[in-house]
């Protein structure tokens, strides 16, 4: 939405924090917040989606109450999205009010309104012990691996070092499309990669030797390819064809073509984030502590990490058969 389409609902005499209007507010209520330029963007079209939908009903924002909110989460609630055509999920409706809860709160401190609207409105139940993402087995995400070294042609060798950072590493897309060649690094005998998570927080890894191999062989075939040592490229560490910085839509797209390569069945309903989930549900099954994968996911509630744990509700791992074998011990 461009911002003269956006009606002027705001009295700049009444308050003047808001004198540039709802675009300014917006910019300032981001660049006051510590947020990837993926999150800033989503966070944007959060906005200007209810103050579109504030101007098809006249209604000033700044008027609003939980009753306008509650109204507009069931119109979230019965629409679709523009990419898949499927209804919004109630994570999704969730993530939108949220980031209009915030909106208002950065008002609220502004001292342009003495209440947020949406504290008090109704939002969607979202269920964390459950996670929408298609996932993949250990076995698929081999055979995608596998379908990455068969993979030919002028970006081969980057696809293989994106593919192994998703699968090694469980990065989000956006953390994978933001690397930068100097993010690369070494400490204490581990390679490592240093990039901004969920939430602006710096956070590191350490790259697994398949991951490094991955990663040196396309950065090797890059330097080649512009007749100059790796150690002078700069830049994207993931670029196109062209030099570009690589765009989540196109790992989209790689992820769901090597996919159908590899034989997946689900091939068409992948993403990125189905090999983080992998990533995760992998960790657990491999004995790997939840606060030692909660902290590799930079996840801050401990409930979103247990999510991907689909083992978890197996018998097998119930706490009474360990308590009844310590007391077995006891009584020798």
């Amino acid at each position: 939405m461009r911002s003269s389409e956006i009606p002027v609902l705001y009295r700049p005499s009444a308050h003047p924090a808001l004198a540039d209007g709802p675009i300014a507010v917006t910019e300032a209520w981001l660049g006051n917040r510590r947020l990837s330029e993926h999150t800033r963007d989503a966070y944007r079209r959060d906005v200007a989606s209810w103050l579109a939908w504030c101007a098809e009903r006249d209604l000033d924002p700044l008027q609003a109450n939980f009753l306008h909110v509650n109204e507009y989460g069931r119109a979230l609630e019965n629409s679709r999205s523009a990419r898949t055509g499927r209804p919004l999920t109630p994570a999704t409706v969730a993530r939108k009010l949220s980031a209009l809860s915030s909106w208002y709160d950065f008002l609220v401190k502004l001292r342009a309104l003495p209440a947020n609207p949406v504290s008090g409105a109704d939002r969607p139940r979202v269920d964390r012990d459950h996670s929408a993402t298609v996932g993949l087995t250990p076995a698929e995400v081999d055979a995608l691996l596998a379908a990455a070294e068969d993979d030919t042609g002028p970006t081969a060798a980057r696809n293989r070092a994106a593919l192994a950072l998703l699968a090694d590493l469980g990065l989000r897309v956006g953390e994978l499309v933001s690397l930068d060649v100097t993010d690369l690094g070494a400490e204490r005998g581990h390679r490592s990669v240093r990039f901004v998570g969920k939430g602006g927080k710096p956070r590191r890894r350490a790259l697994t030797p398949s991951t490094a191999y991955a990663v040196d062989a396309y950065l090797a075939e890059r330097a080649a390819r512009q007749g100059i040592p790796v150690a002078q490229l700069t830049g994207a560490l993931l670029i196109t064809a062209s030099g570009a910085r690589l765009d989540r839509h196109s790992v989209f797209r790689l992820v769901r073509r090597l996919a159908q390569a590899a034989g997946i069945p689900a091939w068409a309903r992948l993403s990125p984030h189905s090999l983080r989930h992998a990533f995760a549900t992998s960790a657990r099954a491999e004995g790997v502590p939840l606060e030692d994968v909660q902290d590799a996911m930079g996840h801050a509630d401990p409930r979103t990490t247990r999510r991907y744990d689909r083992d978890r509700h197996n018998l097998d791992r119930d706490p009474a058969y360990a308590i009844w074998a310590a007391r077995a011990r006891r009584r020798g």
